[in-house]
């Protein structure tokens, strides 16, 4: 049975990606989990790994193309099956019927996305451009202005409904298109810079989160001198790669946490919350670009050597750009630690759609009193950033009010 390749939805808010080079060739043999290819998104590079081993009968969308969430960009086929004709039928066919009625085909990942899955199936996959190959949705407004300026609807990332293209996207995206880096005037006044495409998803997805989003602030003094004492003492004794940070110390609490707090493990959807049942953490990671927020999975069920060595790992790849499908879908919690920094105290902004998020800064040698005398500690500020219509200020005092108390007695992340 022949499998499509599909570009997966790296992201609930990911409606379009091109692919930035093939690893395999036409006729050559892949297995599964192998990197096949890999796709350029506004947030970074992914490799796509095979879902089924056989061989890459047909490469359909070439690189530096831009498609839509859900396009067959490949077929694979098992060892002198002649399908690629049956195939492709069968893909455009089920593209106007509902999931409950997909093709026999297997389906490798852009889907649609949600933040408790990494990939999920499409509903109604969306056909590739408008080449002759299938149609991009976009609003009657949204095209004239693309006919007028000569811009490809297939280049665009909607914003509207489902992924379709709006009047918005179109002209915020010709306003892009001639910007140049030369100087605004003669001189040396200044200059107008292209933003990156990850940049231009942030300040997207962060005025949208400002916003839209009731944000509200909790902060509070953690003593930090027994754990880093604990950790100390674990990472004499540690492999390189198992050596904990106080990042990992925060994720294992944080986790910890939220298993008892489920509503700052969630997502407001309007009339209800959804409480993902995964705890999956996102971890800034800052590169020259962007910020990136990566996710752990399942983080209440790992060790804390686990965490530390996953979350290494995870940083790593994410700051060489070799990051996988998984690693950017099904966040449901981010954690941003600016304490490598120097940095006192900073509040972060949510990650819709996220319900929360801490913002972690330095672990200080502050003066502390304790009865009558004053002492030296490792002390460090945590601010959680809540979305009010998820829960209120005495919600978020006791949650952080436990996040404290497992950090401050650290021996319990030792646990089961």
């Amino acid at each position: 049975m022949a499998t499509n390749v599909l570009l997966p939805a790296l992201g609930f808010d990911m409606t379009a990606g091109a692919v930035a080079r093939w690893l395999k060739k036409e006729g050559e043999a892949v297995k599964q989990g192998e990197a096949i290819a890999e796709v350029d998104t506004e947030k970074a590079t992914v490799e796509i790994p095979a879902f089924a081993s056989g061989v890459l009968q047909k490469i359909l969308v070439p690189p530096g193309k831009n498609v839509p969430v859900g396009t067959v960009i490949g077929i694979i086929g098992a060892v002198g099956e002649q399908v690629v004709t049956s195939v492709i039928a069968s893909t455009f066919a089920s593209l106007s019927v509902n999931s409950a009625k997909q093709s026999p085909t297997r389906e490798l990942g852009i889907a649609s996305s949600h933040p408790s899955t990494r990939f999920a199936r499409s509903g109604a996959l969306l056909a590739m451009t408008e080449d002759g190959s299938g149609w991009v949705k976009a609003s009657p407004v949204a095209r004239n202005i693309a006919e007028k300026n000569g811009v490809p609807l297939a280049d665009i990332v909607g914003t509207g409904p489902g992924g379709r293209i709006v009047q918005r996207d179109v002209e915020e995206f010709v306003a892009r298109k001639s910007l140049t880096l030369s100087p605004i005037r003669k001189g040396d006044e200044g200059e107008v810079v292209q933003l990156t495409r990850i940049r231009q998803t942030i300040a997207r997805r962060m005025t949208e989160s400002k916003t839209t989003v009731p944000h509200f602030y909790i902060t509070f003094d953690i003593h930090m001198t027994n754990a880093m004492q604990m950790r100390e003492q674990l990472n004499a004794l540690a492999a390189d790669d198992e050596k904990i940070s106080v990042n990992d110390l925060v994720i294992a609490a944080v986790a910890r946490t939220l298993k008892k707090w489920r509503m700052f493990n969630a997502s407001y959807r309007g009339d209800h919350l959804e409480m993902h049942a995964a705890i999956n953490i996102a971890i800034a990671v800052a590169r020259e670009d962007g910020l990136l927020t990566p996710v752990l999975h399942d983080v209440d069920k790992k060790t804390l050597k686990e965490i530390a060595r996953e979350a290494r790992a995870l940083a790593e790849r994410t700051r060489a750009n070799k990051m996988r499908a998984e690693d950017l879908a099904g966040g449901t919690f981010t954690l941003s630690n600016l304490g490598m920094f120097g940095v006192q105290e900073f509040s972060a902004i949510i990650n819709p759609p996220e319900a929360a998020i801490l913002a972690v800064a330095a672990v200080r040698k502050t003066p502390v009193v304790a009865g009558d005398a004053v002492g030296i500690a490792q002390m460090m500020k945590a601010t959680l950033s809540v979305d009010h219509r998820v829960a209120d200020g005495a919600q978020a005092a006791q949650m952080m009010r436990d996040l404290k108390m497992l950090l401050e007695n650290p021996v319990n992340l030792l646990l089961d």
